[in-house]
């Protein structure tokens, strides 16, 4: 018997490692296809479940996420909010518990070089025709997102996603720039990186977007700068300046920046508690307002998994607030339905990805991996981003490309 089991599991690794690779491509572009990518890894994973289970329990990385996941499904056992309800909503954060398989497929050099380049070319495909969208040369498909109009040039997700994937496209851009060997592999990847650049910061709304990618090419400058190795400290000190001036004059020159940062900060400042329902911004804060209550009422365990837009709308009954389903805001989210132990082991996760990013081998790996650290930290300030789909998948799939090859010293932590 287990002989078979082992001839079964050697025969469904290469397609399960492909469909993982692939992951990469569809994040950006099908909810549909990734769909049917991860129900066949679920279906290959019950060859490989101990496999799986021994990197859960063993690396680090994969165990603190498996610690949220578990809390999030012991959620599920308590408050009023009905089982099935409760499940659909555990079901949404299903990514965290991926990223062991994710791993387990991804720990091949090559796999996780094919799963990089699958990303960074849905990106491409995205930022091509983003940009023949907003031009006008291309008009609104029927196959692009209900988001997408010229002036909002999004293609097949909302803006919010696609700026925050295009944001951490140009920051592994630029990362490939700084290690590449040749002249014609700088300037392609420079050329992506300044276009995608472009397309975040003056043609697509997501404001989200904004943050990550000066937060990343800050980032990206000050661990130039702090490495000195191929660009040299002069360059890398050059380098921190101009981006500082890109964000400046980001600022200046785009009307569309300009003015959505203007009216978030006139906004913000006629917020009054439960009045703000007329403004995106003023919504948001009520949003913010009202999850801070029931979290105070609730502090310890939450109001259980899937309990928050019930536990909402009777915290609003009688105000003018709009009621929600989602504060947009993952540490909100997560103390409102499991507490302070569910932000804690939230956090814990985010701390983990931190704290192991050093032990990769390769400056790329370690660099890449507090980037991704710094955008989710930033994303989930502004949205639930391991609830939604694409948000949350793409943190599983990215986590395990980066951290599938920790050092093996490290998992024994």
């Amino acid at each position: 018997m287990n002989a078979a089991l082992s001839g079964l599991q050697r025969h469904t690794l290469p397609p399960l490692r492909w469909s993982a690779v692939l992951i990469g491509l569809a994040v950006p572009i099908s909810v549909a296809l990734d769909n049917l990518l991860l129900a066949f890894l679920l279906l290959g994973a019950l060859f490989n479940a101990r496999a799986a289970g021994q990197i859960a329990l063993h690396h680090p990385v994969a165990r603190a996420a498996w610690l949220l996941f578990a809390m999030l499904a012991i959620g599920t056992l308590y408050g009023t909010t009905p089982l099935r309800e409760a499940a659909g909503t555990l079901g949404k954060y299903i990514d965290l518990a991926f990223i062991p398989l994710f791993m387990l497929l991804l720990s091949g050099d090559s796999a996780r070089l094919k799963a990089q380049y699958a990303f960074l070319a849905a990106m491409g495909l995205t930022l091509a025709l983003s940009f023949l969208l907003g031009s006008g040369w291309l008009p609104v498909q029927h196959w692009m997102s209900s988001y997408a109009l010229p002036d909002n040039p999004v293609v097949f997700h909302s803006h919010i996603a696609q700026n925050n994937m295009m944001a951490f496209a140009v920051f592994l851009a630029l990362l490939r720039l700084r290690a590449a060997a040749s002249l014609q592999a700088r300037a392609g990847w420079g050329l992506f990186a300044l276009l995608g650049a472009i397309n975040v910061l003056f043609m697509v709304q997501g404001r989200t977007g904004y943050l990550i990618l000066l937060a990343l090419l800050a980032w990206f400058a000050w661990s130039t700068l702090a490495r000195g190795k191929k660009l040299g400290s002069r360059h890398a000190a050059a380098l921190l300046l101009m981006m500082a001036g890109l964000a400046s004059a980001a600022y200046q020159l785009s009307p569309r920046l300009h003015d959505r940062v203007e009216l978030l900060v006139s906004e913000f400042q006629a917020w009054q508690p439960n009045q703000g329902k007329d403004t995106s911004t003023g919504q948001r804060l009520d949003f913010y307002y009202n999850t801070l209550q029931i979290v105070q009422q609730h502090s310890l365990s939450g109001v259980g998994t899937g309990g928050f837009p019930a536990a909402f709308a009777q915290q609003v009954q009688g105000t003018e607030a709009l009621a929600t389903h989602n504060p947009h805001n993952e540490y909100l989210m997560i103390t409102a339905q499991t507490g302070l132990v569910g932000l804690a082991l939230l956090l814990y996760l985010l701390y983990t990805l931190w704290r192991t990013a050093p032990r990769l081998p390769t400056a790329f790996e370690q660099d890449a991996a507090r980037g991704l650290v710094l955008a989710y930290l930033l994303n989930c300030t502004f949205n639930s981003a391991l609830m939604d789909h694409s948000d949350g998948l793409f943190f599983a799939f990215m986590t395990a490309v980066l951290f599938a090859n920790l050092k093996q010293e490290a998992k024994r932590d």
